[in-house]
């Protein structure tokens, strides 16, 4: 795994990721359930490579009840949680409990549906880290501004996880009242895949990102 600088501390990243089976149902107007699954499976695997290489990123933990994506976390350089809850925040709770008895300073939560990610988009985020007050939320979009992309939190338990429907103001709300300073970034990360219109714009723009090469 890559050390973190040390005014980051130690940062953990959290890849919540559902059963692949059924995945990206709203996109079954343009794929079929094979083509959905190959595709989830293939944005998971570039979320993992691209959290494990990203420097300031000291440990990758990839919560999912779906055995398959365990054992594709674990040969990426991950370590898989087995999500014993239901639903995407109690799993995201669960993987928090995980990193905090590690030892993190801060978690950044990373949704598998983000066809521009990098350790260089993530490198960015993770510089919001530099500044020493705390509590510190950084958020990350999605194009509508109404989703969260990214979420990153110092310490790991500032805020709680308000993960579905309007997050973006769930989490806003939620650094209010816990009197952390919000950041919120944009960039290639604001770009999501959930659509028939994501999957359009995402080929017009990065078709290698959704097509196997």
């Amino acid at each position: 795994m890559n050390r973190a600088a040390p005014t980051h501390g130690h940062v953990f990243a959290i890849i919540p990721v559902g059963t692949l089976e059924g995945a990206k149902s709203r996109l079954g107007e343009t794929l079929d359930a094979e083509e959905r699954r190959d595709l989830a499976t293939r944005m998971a695997h570039r979320t993992i490579e691209a959290a494990v290489a990203t420097p300031g990123i000291d440990e990758v933990l990839v919560v999912t009840p779906d055995q398959a994506v365990r054992d594709l976390a674990l040969a990426a350089g991950a370590r898989p949680l087995r999500q014993r809850s239901q639903g995407l925040n109690r799993g995201l709770r669960e993987a928090r409990e995980e990193a905090l008895a590690a030892g993190a300073d801060a978690i950044v939560v990373l949704p598998i549906d983000l066809p521009l990610i990098s350790p260089e988009a993530l490198g960015r985020v993770l510089e919001r880290l530099s500044d020493p007050e705390r509590p510190l939320v950084v958020l990350v979009s999605d194009r509508h501004r109404r989703g969260t992309n990214v979420l990153l939190v110092a310490p790991p338990d500032a805020i709680e996880f308000g993960f579905g429907g309007d997050s973006r103001a769930a989490h806003a709300e939620c650094a209010a009242e816990a009197g952390a300073r919000l950041v919120e970034l944009d960039g290639p990360l604001t770009l999501d895949l959930d659509t028939p219109d994501d999957l359009l714009l995402i080929e017009q723009q990065a078709p290698e990102r959704v097509h196997a090469g």
